[in-house]
């Protein structure tokens, strides 16, 4: 298995981890707030297990093989190794942590490459600790969140003698900004969205600071402030910090360079006129204010600032464009003979195509589908209008934004799909329609032009159908629905949109949950998490297809769901196209269950690769695959 972990630059709030920490002592310290994202590049590593030992080697830059360096996966070997100090002790640290909390026997790590910039304020010992982390984490399989890599990964690192703040593992969410709130021993982190990429550049300034000094000044500013002096330091971490940091959230949220840049530039001032006077000897940074003003980056940024905890390390330039990207580094480069680094925050991808599978032949329901598909079997919808159940599937996709659809049929069932969607009917037919009838029925061959069919020659699962649709889908998130359901929102907001936002919202894989009685749990997909938001969004830990009862109760109860029920699948996902390589895979090497290649283990692989997010739909689910199902959806679905 390999795994990239970033590194991690602050783009607004540097200090305000401590600062938010001595709330524990003083209660009238504003919590600290910070925006963090994962930098464009990191550590990257091969890992596998081994049955007894911590096995470690790496490649340096210049492409010097150092090690395998050997340890035993036992806890006094791994703790001595990691107070020892050094790149190792960060993996050992981790390592040891993991063996005090869970049942692991040993990993081997290749960090084969490395583009990082060590020491440079971009937490590249938090990011071989999250690698670490999640190596563990994916290997066992140990359930572990994005949340719990992060936190396994600063306990790992404060074992051995680094002393890191809070945010440094923020590295564990990748290339996204990242809002944390520090309140005494408590973190919270919220992911920020922007809808436009934002070109940063990063520049080494070459020269030196005493990073232990800074943080040794500014923390005699606390937890009590005895002089003008402390006061300032304790209004510039605390309430200046925390106005700035929500504006520039909304700026980004709008992809408002030039405000954002504005932003930087005034933390910027803050800090030299607050905190410069409590360190001098450090904090005037002649280096980094000689390149903030320098004339010939002005035409092509919006603003700027320095990184970490200040001085003379890394600059933060937030830049105009690519192109003007381009130019800042040639500048630095060529001009400066510094060397610099893209960090471009990038724009999720859109939720463009959807996926509707309608290759089955429909058995619990022969032998009406003899003679059409169950996919075309009729229902009345709340307008009235009698559709097939397709339709119903189609209409909810194009109002979550959708703009291409791509229905998985067999051979001999394209011609009724493609007729229904793309063909007119007589001129006679048409004129005998009431308007309203003929209007809706231009409406339909203009949806259909946004309707496209896939073919699966044979049914070999629902994973094998979704595989057929790779190609058409390409390397972009796609909405999933399945074809024998139709849905029905509770509120204004389709089913289909509620998924959409949630994906817009956190940039992660997303399934559609319905809470489910204990009785018919055996009939679907369960999954077990934790909440991110109560009782409406969780981080899945495990996804279980038609689990047997008494593992339910052991393993698939969420925390403070009501007793009897379980979170089972609505029947709507979005999902990441890295599930078409955990496919691939599968259906190279003929993995089946039950004779066919499912989907739902993909969906794990996937949860375990990169986090998967369910949301409980504010809605009802119909599966009209089923006689009494379809009876009752007939009986309520046109229902208000």
């Amino acid at each position: 298995m390999k795994i990239f972990v970033p590194g991690r630059i602050c783009l607004l709030g540097e200090h305000s981890d401590w600062a938010g920490g001595y709330r524990r002592i003083n209660a009238e310290i504003e919590k600290g707030y910070a925006i963090i994202c994962g930098t464009n590049q990191g550590i990257y590593a091969e890992v596998e297990p081994h049955p007894n030992k911590l096995v470690l080697s790496a490649t340096t830059p210049d492409g010097k093989q150092v090690g395998p360096y050997e340890v035993a996966m036992e806890p006094q070997a791994l703790l001595e190794e990691a107070q020892n100090g050094g790149f190792w002790s960060y993996v050992a640290g981790v390592a040891y942590q993991v063996l005090t909390n869970y049942h692991v026997r040993g990993l081997v790590i290749n960090n084969y490459k490395t583009d990082l910039p060590i020491r440079k304020g971009l937490s590249s010992s938090a990011a071989i600790c999250v690698l670490t982390a999640r190596a563990f984490n994916r290997i066992y399989d140990l359930k572990l969140t994005v949340r719990g890599e992060m936190e396994l990964a600063y306990m790992g690192e404060i074992t051995t003698p680094s002393r890191c703040g809070r945010m440094d593992q923020g590295c564990a969410y990748g290339n996204r900004p990242v809002l944390m709130t520090f309140d005494g021993d408590r973190l919270e982190t919220k992911e920020l969205r922007v809808e436009k990429d934002m070109y940063f550049v990063l520049v080494d300034l070459l020269s030196q600071k005493d990073t232990m000094e800074i943080l040794n000044r500014l923390n005699r500013c606390y937890p009590f402030a005895e002089n003008e002096l402390e006061r300032n330091v304790q209004q510039l971490l605390g309430p200046i910090n925390k106005d700035i940091i929500h504006r520039a959230i909304d700026a980004l949220h709008h992809s408002d360079a030039p405000r954002l840049g504005a932003l930087l530039n005034e933390a910027q001032d803050y800090f030299d006129r607050y905190a410069a006077p409590v360190c001098p000897e450090e904090l005037t940074a002649p280096a980094l204010h000689r390149v903030l003003n320098h004339p010939a980056l002005k035409p092509h940024i919006y603003g700027c600032k320095g990184v970490g905890s200040q001085g003379d390390g890394t600059a933060q330039f937030l830049c105009r464009s690519a192109a003007d990207q381009e130019e800042v580094i040639r500048i630095f480069e060529q001009e400066l003979n510094l060397p610099a680094m893209k960090l471009t925050l990038q724009a999720g991808q859109k939720v463009r195509k959807a996926v509707i599978p309608a290759a089955g032949f429909g058995t619990r329901l022969f032998p009406a589908t003899k003679a059409t598909k169950k996919e075309l079997f009729p229902v009345i919808d709340r307008d009235g209008i009698a559709k097939p159940a397709i339709l119903l599937i189609v209409e909810e996709a194009l109002d979550a934004g959708i703009e291409e659809i791509y229905i998985i049929v067999q051979r001999d069932d394209l011609n009724d799909f493609r007729n229904f969607f793309n063909a007119q009917i007589s001129i006679e037919n048409f004129n005998k329609l009431p308007a309203h009838f003929q209007e809706y029925s231009r409406r339909l061959l203009q949806m259909g032009q946004q309707v496209n069919f896939i073919i699966q020659e044979n049914q070999e699962g629902f994973g094998h159908a979704v595989y057929t649709t790779r190609d058409k889908i390409g390397d972009e998130p796609f909405l999933l629905m399945l074809g024998d359901h139709i849905y029905r929102s509770n509120g204004q907001v389709s089913c289909a949109r509620q998924m959409v936002e949630c994906y817009n919202e956190h940039g992660l894989s997303v399934v559609g949950l319905k809470r489910t009685p204990e009785a018919d749990i055996s009939s679907f997909g369960v999954v077990n998490g934790v909440w991110m938001e109560e009782q409406r969004v969780m981080n899945i830990t495990e996804f279980a297809e038609k689990p047997p009862l008494d593992y339910a109760r052991t393993n698939l109860r969420p925390p403070r769901t009501p007793e009897g029920e379980y979170l089972t699948v609505f029947g709507q996902y979005i999902i990441k196209p890295e599930v078409f390589d955990i496919l691939e895979t599968n259906i190279r090497n003929n993995l089946r269950e039950r004779g066919e290649f499912q989907l739902t283990s993909a969906l794990d692989r996937l949860r375990q690769m990169d986090g998967f997010l369910g949301l409980v739909i504010d809605g009802r689910r119909f599966d009209i695959g089923i006689p009494e199902h379809y009876l009752q959806t007939l009986q309520s679905f046109a229902q208000p």
